[in-house]
């Protein structure tokens, strides 16, 4: 049995994710997410206008007058969610924690793979697999997704995104849009306000590198599939807060430190590196041709998933 409030949460993350898909951003999912081919229709006549590559010769020498071959696209898709469960996820300063976000995001691709009849998947991972959901239709579906996502327990507290990657490439050999949703934090060294200091929970505070493991686990799933990457932030792992002396733990090993946020110093340089480490990791991710979009928990997503699908439709139609 499904305690009421969890039924409540997914119902407010429903109907305001399907809100936004039915005004928009469903119909730009359709325009940049393509699929395989195109499927013969019917033929029906020539019409001023049609092109003349179309023209059925066979028919229109039968008919004594031009008819077009008419095609429809061959539409079904599989989106496969890869979502990042690991501690730092839990961290929010703000009223919104990271992984409350990832399931806003998760289900506003889930409600509008759904609207144009596709497929949904999910793999929450960790530094291990945590749980796979096999592609379905449905809104029932969906539901289940955003669910898991929002309260399944993992049982460890580490990330890994190479583990779940290479478990995607071995069960799904159809081609497939892939989106990895992760803070992209790395493994050690991730440090955030504990919880004794006001935080909502523990969280991240240090961007990882891609090693070269995880590189090509990147570049064999892009050439394979169709790889979008969401990173999600927070802002107090941007810049730090000017609020004197705080404890950081690391959400993920569970190592504790001071800082003296009270330094405009130590706060300007805590920034440079935050902004140097994205720098580097999403020259990375171009370099292997993935798409990415950049998230900050404390800021509507609606503008930057729709400059996202406004990119990629300006690339496609070139």
């Amino acid at each position: 049995m499904i305690p009421r409030e969890i039924i409540r949460k997914i119902r407010q993350i429903e109907i305001r994710t399907n809100r936004l898909v039915s005004e928009s951003l469903a119909g730009q999912y359709h325009s940049v997410f393509k699929g395989q081919g195109i499927n013969f229709d019917e033929v029906r006549e020539y019409q001023p206008g049609d092109d003349i590559r179309s023209i059925d010769w066979n028919v229109t020498a039968r008919m004594n007058h031009p008819f077009v071959k008419q095609f429809v696209e061959e539409r079904e898709l599989t989106v496969m969610l890869l979502v990042d469960l690991s501690g730092s996820g839990l961290f929010g300063s703000g009223h919104q924690s990271k992984r409350e976000l990832a399931a806003e995001i998760a289900s506003v691709l889930a409600f509008s793979a759904i609207k144009n009849n596709d497929k949904v998947g999910l793999i929450l991972f960790t530094d291990i697999v945590e749980q796979y959901i096999p592609p379905r239709k449905g809104r029932r579906h969906v539901l289940r997704v955003i669910r898991d996502i929002l309260y399944f327990e993992p049982s460890r507290r580490h990330t890994h995104y190479q583990t779940a990657l290479e478990f995607l490439l071995r069960i799904l050999s159809q081609r497939a849009i892939v989106v990895l949703i992760s803070d992209f934090l790395s493994q050690t060294g991730t440090s955030a306000p504990a919880k004794n200091e006001g935080r909502r929970s523990e969280g991240a505070n240090r961007l990882g590198t891609i090693n070269p493991e995880s590189l090509t686990s990147l570049r064999q799933t892009n050439r394979r599939h169709d790889l979008v990457t969401v990173q999600i932030t927070d802002p107090f792992e941007l810049e730090l807060p000017n609020i004197g002396t705080i404890v950081l733990k690391d959400a993920e090993t569970g190592r504790v430190v001071e800082v003296n946020t009270g330094k405009a110093a130590k706060r300007s340089a805590f920034a440079a590196r935050r902004r140097a480490a994205s720098d580097e990791l999403n020259k990375r991710l171009r370099s292997l041709g993935i798409d990415g979009i950049r998230l900050r928990a404390d800021q509507p997503y609606v503008k930057e998933l729709s400059r996202f699908f406004e990119r990629r439709e300006k690339r496609r139609t070139r």
